[in-house]
């Protein structure tokens, strides 16, 4: 990939934009593939789908890289609870919803 800099016309910084994109998707795949594997330890290690400790962490590690990478850490925030929302309904569709 070339660097932002190194793209002088639109088309170039679209090419390299949607080799990112396609970067980015092939990144969320092997993390559901992750999700898949958490569903089937959590059914032996009898864990529910949601641990909202685990939640928090993450969000907090996501921030905190966001902010080493300049990133607005409110967006990877806003985005990681909706990615981590989706990874808790697939688990739930397995495990079931916790019980009150």
């Amino acid at each position: 990939m070339k660097a932002p800099a190194d793209c002088h016309s639109m088309q170039d910084l679209r090419v390299q934009i949607d080799l990112l994109d396609a970067e980015i998707v092939a990144k969320l795949a092997a993390r559901a593939a992750y999700i898949d594997r958490a569903i089937a330890l959590k059914q032996i290690e009898l864990l529910p789908a949601r641990i909202e400790d685990r939640v928090e962490q993450v969000v907090e590690r996501v921030r905190a890289r966001a902010l080493v990478e300049g990133l607005d850490p409110a967006l990877t925030e806003d985005l990681w609870r909706r990615l981590i929302e989706w990874s808790i309904a697939r688990e739930e569709q397995v495990l079931g919803p916790v019980s009150p």
